[in-house]
């Protein structure tokens, strides 16, 4: 396996192309533009008329969001990619080859760099059956670009393309997905790296590592029959959670629950965390990923002892929160969602779906095993880094570290440079998590989503938004073109936070970024089933 380039061959290459050229903007009848029209999100919109929200808010194409994108200046770089959404076989490793949907034909898609000042365009042609878009997770974007259908832009049709064009103002770790249906549990996600033209740490090497639990393909299972069946058996003993306990600890025996047919059922029972309380997911998959690789034949890394490594690590899950730990390692965090925070040591870290943590190890000698514990569903992820000679670490390796608290992003402060100003908040804006698996009904405040919801803001205004968390499952939330602070402004700056069963959590942002702005669970079945909705600026 290849090591990534040294961090002085990265930031000594220029911003090239990362593609041949550029596709025709759109096709099939997507639009050239951002949102003029707009078709609805997902499966649960697909193909309607525009649907319009209220009057009195900033249109995702308009004239605010145009001269927020000017006053971005952006004069560094341009970085054009194009880019291919397709149905393709898919190596995992180990003898698994599945048929799924995918950026080109390898699991994750190839990452891209560009660089912090400068412009990104890319365009996404979809040779998939079905429509399709694309979400830029964690970026401060022009709205027009954040790729949600039916809210700021169309649905990308089959045969069609869309191109995304967009300054950089943050370096950081990102990543970007569908925002169509549950496509995002495919293989249809890849890393984002924002380059700093002025990086301030200091290391030799550089691993990406992206997390996945894995179902596409598997025994004919695809993420809609999963979807499917979580909503048929909603209700009475058909519920995914009748049965809970300490199984699903580590060491436990969480598992699928079996159908009445006698088919492969991924429902799962038994996901008992001591974090995330006793429905830790919803989903038994049956395989878990680093970089697209099952644990039986896992990516290898290579470095040489004394080596300090930058580990950009992304949880791409669909329902599963990782407990990640290097065995013989302690870890240095330096970024919590792309935003410096001030360095703390940690033996593992948790991740909720769309989370991301940058930290610093520096290589003992030997062969280490980087386990990736899928959390309360007893099942994990493998990836090695080998610096010298030893025994490979194999599936069944649980690093002593696993056993430790993990970091939290609650514990994390602000680099002083990421800080929110201290400021007291204009609006405060009430979401509560609503719910239950019983019904399969994710909501906030009990109204499933529609794309013409409109929580309103005003551009200069400080916003609290206070979360409460009324069911008894945990959400990792997903605020789109922002990033705000845990607790108010003495937190470390996020764009995706867990909140607990029946927790609270309270983030503080400034209205900065004019347009519509979706909020959603990041568990792709919950959101799909309706936990979304939309801060709109006032016009």
């Amino acid at each position: 396996m290849r090591s990534l380039p040294t961090r002085r061959t990265l930031l000594g290459a220029s911003a090239a192309a990362l593609g041949s050229g550029l596709l025709t903007a759109c096709g099939g009848g997507s639009p050239s533009g951002g949102a003029a029209a707009r078709t609805g999100h997902g499966a649960m919109h697909h193909g309607g008329a525009p649907a319009d929200g209220p009057p009195g808010y900033v249109d995702p194409a308009g004239p605010e969001v145009r001269a927020a994108e000017a006053a971005r200046k952006a004069t560094g770089p341009l970085t054009e990619v194009r880019l291919t959404a397709t149905a393709t076989p898919l190596d995992l490793g180990g003898g698994h080859t599945v048929r799924s949907w995918a950026y080109g034909d390898t699991l994750p898609g190839r990452e891209v760099r560009a660089t912090a000042g400068g412009t990104l365009s890319l365009t996404l042609a979809n040779n998939l059956p079905e429509a399709t878009s694309l979400h830029w997770h964690g970026l401060a974007l022009r709205n027009d670009m954040d790729g949600v259908p039916g809210l700021t832009q169309r649905d990308i049709a089959p045969g069609g393309s869309f191109t995304y064009g967009f300054a950089l103002t943050h370096p950081g770790t990102y990543w970007f997905h569908p925002h169509t249906g549950v496509q995002q549990d495919r293989g249809l996600y890849a890393p984002l790296i924002v380059e700093d033209p002025k990086e301030p740490l200091s290391y030799d090497k550089e691993w990406v590592v992206v997390l996945d639990d894995w179902i596409d393909g598997v025994d004919g299972a695809t993420p809609d029959a999963v979807l499917a069946e979580l909503r048929g058996r909603a209700g009475g003993q058909g519920g995914g959670h009748a049965a809970h306990g300490p199984a699903g600890r580590p060491g436990g025996t969480a598992s699928a629950r079996p159908s009445p047919a006698g088919a492969r059922s991924y429902l799962l029972v038994g996901a008992d965390s001591d974090i995330l309380g006793a429905e830790a997911g919803d989903v038994a998959y049956p395989h878990y990923l680093v970089n697209g690789r099952v644990p039986e034949d896992p990516s290898v890394f290579t470095a040489r002892p004394g080596d300090r490594i930058r580990l950009r690590i992304v949880n791409a899950g669909g329902d599963t929160a990782f407990r990640l730990a290097l065995g013989g390692h302690e870890m240095t965090v330096t970024h919590a969602d792309g935003f410096p925070v001030r360095h703390a040591t940690a033996r593992s870290l948790l991740l909720g779906m769309g989370e991301r943590y940058d930290v610093l190890v520096t290589a003992q000698d030997g062969v280490f095993p980087l386990t990736a514990l899928a959390e309360g569903k007893d099942r994990s992820a493998l990836a090695v880094l080998r610096t010298g000679t030893g025994t490979a670490p194999t599936a069944a390796t649980r690093p002593a570290e696993l056993d430790t608290a993990p970091l939290m992003a609650g514990s994390l402060l602000p680099d002083e440079s990421a800080a929110l100003t201290e400021r007291a908040p204009d609006r405060t804006l009430a979401l509560r998590l609503t719910g239950s698996m019983n019904r399969y009904n994710w909501a906030f405040d009990g109204t499933p989503y529609t794309p013409d919801q409109r929580h309103p803001v005003t551009a200069g205004e400080r916003v609290r938004v206070e979360f409460r968390n009324a069911t008894p499952m945990w959400h990792p939330v997903h605020l789109h073109g922002h990033t705000f602070a845990l607790g108010g402004a003495g937190g470390a700056r996020k764009d995706t936070a867990i909140i607990l069963p029946g927790g609270r959590l309270t983030a503080d942002f400034d209205a900065d970024n004019p347009g519509l702005w979706m909020v959603h669970c990041h568990n792709v079945y919950h959101s799909e089933s309706g936990m979304m909705t939309v801060l709109g600026y006032r016009a």
